[in-house]
């Protein structure tokens, strides 16, 4: 394989085949893979070639990570246990034996983490940004943080004695605590007062550069916690502070909601405050906690032993985000402004024009989230527009796509929203939006109560001339404003009518529960869209056995479905090679002779979130080819996606755009050697590298750098995108 101009692709090191043992499993554990994904993410936090600020980054993305994990799978497992479930994981472990396996790994994970923020503090430090650093303290900024402290802090927080006498108090899921052992000077008597530290604050404060001194002087931030302890004694007058000890408590945050509720929105609004009060799955203590405070924590939280980390270090690395945001461009990555696709400039903004003329496809973040935005404000400005519907599963927090849907349905528009109130982490903030849509006379649908409405879809109607035409968008990210600048995505416009049939099916199918048949062109989950899926990589394996080319390329963010990863193996097994794109869990082995020795896997880490899901079978002609069959989806290769989500699978027919995601989307992930791990048989990633004097290629900086190459497509057949190239040899 080789591009032009960018040089040759990236070869897997020469290792012999693995092979298996008689007590080995053919799948990777689940969880040992996710743990696998945030280690990458966290050596991005040591890539010296990235900017300070951006190493911080990713360090508290780790921490976030690692957080949502322990609040979500490892509280699943616990509560497998505590109920004596002993269902093995796709590699035939028991829930005990995951959660010791996950627990060896979090201990070394976490001390990785700590070494790489020592590292991190020290270089801010030689930038000039100091993060808790005592010998900063001038006796300008003492006086100031004191003031803040004094001003800000103190009627804020709460000392609570912890005796007989007073109630344990109840600690919120991610909440931060400081437990302070006391002697009252007057009689000498022993107690222990517990502060904890209101959501509301901030985790650092920012001594402002006047206080410093001014330009050149430096930024000097100092944690709320460590405040509270530094001016703990006009908290706690008339007591000698003897010793003090930092906390966080985890609990657990999923939700579940029975089938027979009766009420979907009631019931979500009672769990979303059960989830606050969840079993705590993990303290989070500082390495020299008072080892009477620890016991008294534990026997009042109700946890053992084997759920308290010690850290020698930072508590909530995720608090790390804030001071990302100091304003310092040159410890950050360059600024990139977004382009807006050409093809509806062209049409002078016109999007329902530009999409007649031809399907378009636009590859988010490197083309503007704004088109999606503009082309449903047009059609809730256009009178000829009838009705809108939409698909909301994670819209954010200021949303312009809920602002538009509000702005047609005051313009007397038929609009109808399907919003999931199933979205981790983001049901409440959808309750909120859905009574906005309602308010504004939206007519607003919460799909079925056993799966999620995950696909990403928009469809217009519109009155033109004596009929109705269809426009529909189809995305395989959210309608999300802010994700949508640094996942990266693609949004597919078109006009077709059969995908536009295909598309209200689809909607009727959730709000009326009218099953879709004799679809046209779209593969919906969970009807067909495994069916789909299996019978083109059936349609390989048939091909291999011919003797025709065959090839199965594959971009997605998680492939743990059993069913999926047995037919990639019997197609490696029939000779198909088999490239995949995965950026986080992979439960398939890749390189086990008699098993998948034709299959290869790469994850992608860098300066955007790989989140396009991307399916492309060679279709008995060389990858990759016109003749290629290529998807976009909404679904990962996930039991959950295929089975109990309803998701779409969406062919990509036209030719233009069919090059575009094809040869240059996906092609490019495929070559990318600066971002990219290979996955080896024993599961482990080594980052790719290159023979000497082969020339490095970044596929995010290849986006970045060429102007409207999803948007327009006359860009490549002009030459004004240098084109990736495939020879024949190590794929396909």
């Amino acid at each position: 394989m080789s591009t032009s101009p960018t040089g040759p692709e990236p070869v897997m090191p020469a290792a012999p085949l693995a092979a298996l043992g008689p007590d080995e499993s053919p799948y990777f554990n689940r969880e040992l893979s996710w743990l696998q994904f945030n280690q990458r993410v966290l050596a991005e936090a040591d890539n010296e070639a990235y900017p300070l600020l951006e190493r911080l980054r990713f360090l508290s993305i780790s921490g976030s990570n690692l957080d949502e994990f322990m609040m979500i799978r490892v509280a699943g497992l616990v509560g497998q246990v505590q109920r004596g479930l002993e269902t093995p994981s796709i590699d035939g472990r028991s829930p005990s034996q995951q959660l010791a396996a996950i627990r060896e790994q979090l201990v070394r994970l976490s001390q990785r983490q700590q070494a790489i923020w020592r590292k991190l503090r020290a270089a801010l430090a030689a930038a000039d940004i100091h993060v808790a650093d005592e010998q900063r303290v001038s006796p300008a900024a003492h006086k100031w943080l004191k003031a803040f402290f004094l001003n800000e802090i103190l009627p804020v927080i709460t000392p609570q004695a912890l005796d007989p006498a007073h109630p344990f108090p109840f600690v919120q899921n991610g909440g931060l605590g400081l437990l302070f052992t006391l002697r009252r000077e007057a009689t000498g008597e022993q107690l222990i007062e517990m502060v904890l530290i209101p959501s509301a604050l901030p985790r650092f404060v920012r001594v402002p550069d006047a206080v410093t001194g001014g330009e050149g002087s430096g930024a000097l931030y100092i944690s709320i916690a460590r405040l509270i302890q530094r001016y703990a004694a006009a908290l706690f007058p008339g007591f000698a502070i003897q010793g003090d000890g930092l906390f966080r408590v985890l609990r657990d945050s999923d939700i579940e909601i029975e089938e027979e509720a009766e009420d979907l929105v009631r019931t979500f609004r009672s769990a979303i405050q059960r989830r606050r009060r969840g079993q705590v799955i993990q303290l989070e203590l500082e390495e020299d906690f008072d080892p009477a405070a620890e016991a008294l924590l534990r026997e009042q939280l109700g946890i053992n032993e084997a759920a308290v980390i010690k850290t020698d270090g930072m508590i909530g690395l995720d608090g790390l985000a804030e001071i990302v945001r100091e304003d310092r461009p040159d410890l950050k990555f360059d600024a990139y402004t977004p382009r807006y696709p050409e093809r509806i400039r062209e049409h002078d903004g016109d999007a329902f024009s530009a999409i007649r003329e031809k399907d378009i496809i636009i590859h988010h973040p490197y083309e503007s989230f704004e088109v999606v935005v503009d082309f449903l404000r047009q059609a809730a400005a256009d009178p000829d527009v009838v009705a809108i519907k939409q698909t909301l599963y994670r819209a954010g927090s200021q949303s312009a796509v809920i602002n538009a849907l509000i702005e047609a349905a005051e313009a007397g528009k038929s609009v109808t929203a399907v919003v999931e109130l199933k979205a981790r982490f983001d049901e409440e903030q959808n309750l909120k939006w859905a009574s906005k849509l309602e308010r504004a006379g939206v007519q607003v649908i919460y799909g079925f109560t056993d799966w999620k409405t995950h696909a990403k879809v928009a469809m217009v109607v519109r009155r033109e001339g004596d009929s109705f035409r269809t426009y529909c968008h189809f995305g395989t990210g959210n309608y999300h404003p802010v994700t949508a600048r640094i996942y990266t995505d693609l949004s597919f416009f078109t006009a077709d009518p059969k995908l536009g049939r295909d598309a209200a099916k689809m909607f009727n199918f959730i709000t009326g529960y009218v099953e879709p048949h004799a679809l046209e062109r779209l593969h919906i989950a969970p009807i067909d869209l495994r069916a789909e899926i299996y019978a083109r990589i059936d349609a390989e394996i048939e091909n291999a056995r011919k003797g025709r080319p065959a090839a199965i390329w594959m971009k997605c963010n998680q492939i743990t479905d059993e069913g999926v990863i047995d037919r990639l193996y019997a197609a490696s097994n029939a000779g198909v090679p088999v490239e995949l794109v995965v950026r986080g869990i992979c439960c398939l082995r890749p390189g086990i002779a008699g098993l998948s020795e034709n299959i290869r896997v790469k994850s992608i880490i860098g300066r955007f979130l790989e989140h396009s899901r991307i399916y492309a079978f060679a279709n008995g002609h060389p990858m990759p080819s016109a003749h290629a069959a290529v998807f976009i989806a909404s679904a990962d290769m996930m039991t959950r996606n295929l089975d109990r989500r309803v998701e779409t699978l969406i062919p990509i027919l036209n030719r233009t755009v069919h090059d575009q995601v094809l040869q240059q989307v996906l092609l490019a992930n495929m070559l990318d050697t600066e971002q990219s791990w290979w996955l080896h048989p024993d599961g482990h990633y080594s980052r790719v590298t290159l023979e000497p004097g082969a020339k490095p290629f970044n596929c995010h900086r290849y986006f970045m750098t060429n102007p409207s190459l999803s948007g327009r497509g006359g860009a490549l057949e002009a030459g004004a995108v240098p084109k990736l190239s495939l020879r024949r040899g190590a794929v396909g």
